[in-house]
């Protein structure tokens, strides 16, 4: 009864979503953490594969190369809480070096039913590994797993593949402050965040060539229809992504090709779109070194230790809740 209550809340979260989103005045928006129903947590799968798109693979190469001074810079009983696990396949490599030392507990915490199980399958091999999924928002899962530790027990909370770029300032550091304020000195803090590159390389990541990402961007209509009986034709819209260079952000859009009419009953309400009118679905903010020094600062973190990539420029930084 308790999953389908959630499951209900959810549902309903998400129409509201879409509705505020598409009727709101001015510039049309739905929020990115719903891309990741079943098929658009496998399409982003994919997306890490594609040679445009090194984000990935660069949070992976860290995470690999960099779990042993992790797991060694946090003594003691530390359980792991990640918001936004994905298919957990990113974080094996830390998640094998803290096991390495103790069993360990781990709390992936997402939205996607879909992306919990594929995380725990990703993980079931890992024998002294314990997997508490928690289908939650990001702050109301972390609290759940806090509540969780064990006396005395550290939390490593786990925020990465440069998701807090997906928070326009100043909602960025109101979530961290948000972080912080359910943690306790001593837990700790791994913020990935990709970095400012040549724009051409940006765009590229993401509007690939094969159209994977366009796919990715295009589901969220589909799974509206899907979901909510919607009528969005999905041929009839173009996925845009630009760079912005003032901002360092890249905005992924999508363009209404024609004038037209969607109705979508289960959230109460139809929208009009003009031809060339879009639909913003992702901002994502590429940072200088220096900005996540100065966001983790004022969230109340200090930091513990930094590794970037060379390959994609990206970091990984450790922070300590103070």
């Amino acid at each position: 009864m308790a999953a389908e209550t959630l499951a209900l809340q959810s549902a309903s979260a998400f129409a509201a979503d879409v509705r505020h989103g598409l009727t709101r005045p001015g510039q049309k928006e739905l929020p990115s953490k719903y891309f990741y129903d079943e098929l658009g947590s496998k399409l982003f799968e994919a997306i890490g594969s594609l040679p445009e798109y090194g984000l990935t693979r660069a949070d992976q190469r860290l995470l690999r190369r960099h779990g042993h001074e992790i797991a060694e810079g946090l003594p003691g009983d530390t359980a792991v809480a990640e918001l936004g696990s994905g298919s957990g396949k990113k974080t094996r490599g830390i998640l094998e070096a803290f096991c390495r030392k103790r069993r360990t507990w781990y709390f992936p915490i997402e939205i996607s039913a879909g992306a919990l199980d594929l995380c725990r399958r990703e993980l079931a091999d890992l024998d002294s590994l314990g997997v508490t999924g928690l289908e939650r928002e990001y702050l109301d899962g972390l609290r759940e797993a806090v509540w969780r530790r064990r006396t005395g027990q550290r939390i490593l909370v786990l925020f990465l593949g440069g998701t807090i770029g997906n928070f326009n300032p100043p909602a960025d550091l109101e979530f961290l402050v948000e972080v912080r304020a359910t943690l306790v000195p001593g837990d700790a803090l791994l913020l990935g965040t990709d970095l400012v590159k040549p724009m051409e390389r940006l765009v590229a990541a993401y509007d690939d060539a094969l159209g994977v990402t366009a796919a990715f961007n295009l589901n969220l209509l589909a799974r509206i229809n899907r979901e909510m009986d919607a009528d969005f034709a999905l041929e009839a819209f173009e996925h845009r992504a630009r760079f912005d260079s003032g901002t360092a952000n890249i905005e992924m859009r999508l363009l209404s090709k024609r004038a037209q009419w969607v109705r979508v009953p289960k959230a109460g309400f139809s929208v009009a779109l003009a031809e060339g009118e879009t639909i913003l679905t992702e901002t994502s903010h590429k940072f200088t070194l220096a900005e996540v020094g100065r966001l983790g600062a004022k969230a109340g973190f200090q930091r513990l230790a930094q590794w970037v990539d060379a390959d994609w420029p990206f970091a990984e930084t450790l922070l300590e809740a103070v």
